[in-house]
């Protein structure tokens, strides 16, 4: 027979590719759970995701000091490490679903808290789904997580508030070096930024427009199918008109085939393509056939990680996320994602609800029509609108000898009760 544990024991996981506020995600969980009025027990920490979950590599949160608290809330990436892990079915993996069932009753866990997206949202419905099934107590919270912003379900996911910021700041600073330039050098920049499917953190470069013909003259989403003709065509006429022109594009996207334009031959353990190389191969194109000058860089890791340039209104939704899972678990929910829905009439106002996982799991949300400019190269107004308050405030951290004070966590792991597992 399972024991039910008197107060509820919680174990908190981040998953998938990191923000600059993640973080804030797992300090608002751990400060909600000190400060909850009884009922509540230890926190819990699995190391890289479920990985650590699945080898009972775990971290008891109650070491952590107040300070060590403080400066994690500020600090981005993954603290405790997070997973790209693909969980099966129990009939293709039982293995792994009688382990994790396993370290959750040895551990007395009541609450199983998944931070990250819908491949992570999968894998915290398919945990619930067997927990119930075998009979075990267990409170299974999503808490949502991407920079993408394609987690279904929920208006905005924290973490792209932060990415937005940066890349709307990162083209307006390239671009006003570009146009410096452009009379006798440079006549062409363009910037690689992430999104696979879905162009929310292009459509976020437009975001320090204030003219109509303000840079970035050309976003390419990977709503619309790239067309190197007319790609081309629109460059000619931007350096003629203009005297430069700065692109921006997704790392996503695609030709009328529906073949990725940069698509490597790795996979990731979801089986998804491994991108990157979009800007080089339209600076190429332009290269050889407009002569013009150029320049390029990919943002990549830097986008997510920089936490110097957060937006408050992301940094406040990580907080709402982590909170409300404390309490939907303390309420008896479960088998549902937090969701942050924006308050009528209230710019940067949101308020926190909840989705059943089954309705978020490996669903993505594109990039609406309705935001897209009708010829297919920018961001309507009606997209600014709905964007802009979404790189709201600052919120710097702590600096120290002239760069931010991050925590680098090194927490001692918890005694194993249970014999070694090996997850990959």
């Amino acid at each position: 027979m399972i024991r039910k544990p008197d107060r509820l024991n919680i174990l908190y996981a981040q998953s998938g590719g990191v923000t600059a506020v993640i973080n804030a995600t797992a300090w608002a969980v751990i400060d909600a759970a000190r400060k909850a009025r009884g009922g509540v027990g230890r926190v819990l920490v699995g190391r890289d995701g479920i990985v650590g979950v699945l080898e009972e590599r775990l971290i008891d949160t109650a070491k952590l000091l107040p300070a060590d608290l403080a400066r994690l809330k500020m600090t981005p990436a993954g603290a405790f490490g997070s997973c790209r892990f693909k969980l099966g079915t129990p009939e293709t993996d039982p293995a792994r679903y009688r382990r994790i069932l396993e370290v959750l009753e040895a551990h007395a866990i009541g609450a199983f808290f998944y931070n990250g997206g819908g491949d992570s949202q999968d894998t915290a419905q398919k945990i619930a789904a067997f927990s119930r099934t075998e009979g075990y107590p267990l409170k299974v919270i999503g808490l949502p997580k991407t920079i993408d912003n394609d987690l279904y379900g929920t208006d905005f996911s924290p973490g792209y508030g932060s990415v937005a910021k940066y890349v709307a700041t990162s083209t307006l600073e390239a671009a006003l070096d570009v146009a410096s330039m452009s009379a006798t050098s440079t006549r062409v920049f363009i910037l690689e930024v992430m999104g696979r499917h879905a162009g929310w953190i292009a459509a976020a470069s437009a975001l320090g427009q204030r003219r109509p013909d303000d840079p970035p003259h050309l976003i390419l989403f990977p709503e619309r199918p790239f067309d190197p003709e007319d790609f081309v065509a629109r460059v000619r006429e931007t350096v003629e008109s203009r005297g430069y022109c700065v692109v921006v594009a997704s790392e996503g996207i695609r030709d009328a085939t529906g073949r990725f334009i940069a698509e490597g031959s790795g996979k990731d353990a979801f089986g998804h393509a491994q991108l990157g190389g979009v800007a080089p191969a339209l600076a190429g194109l332009i290269g050889a056939r407009l002569g013009y000058k150029h320049h390029f860089a990919v943002a990549d890791y830097l986008q997510r990680a920089a936490r110097h340039l957060a937006s408050k209104t992301d940094l406040d939704g990580a907080i709402a996320v982590g909170r409300a899972a404390v309490r939907l678990a303390r309420a008896g929910r479960s088998e549902v994602m937090v969701t942050l829905e924006r308050i009528p009439g209230s710019p940067t106002g949101f308020r926190t609800g909840s989705i059943p996982l089954g309705e978020v799991a490996n669903r993505e949300r594109r990039l609406p029509d309705t935001f897209i400019r009708p010829d297919g190269y920018g961001v309507s107004a009606l997209g600014r609108r709905h964007l802009a308050p979404l790189i709201s405030g600052e919120a710097y951290p702590a600096y120290r000898s002239g760069v931010p004070d991050y925590l680098r966590l090194t927490p001692a792991e918890i005694t194993k009760r249970l014999p070694p597992f090996v997850a990959r």
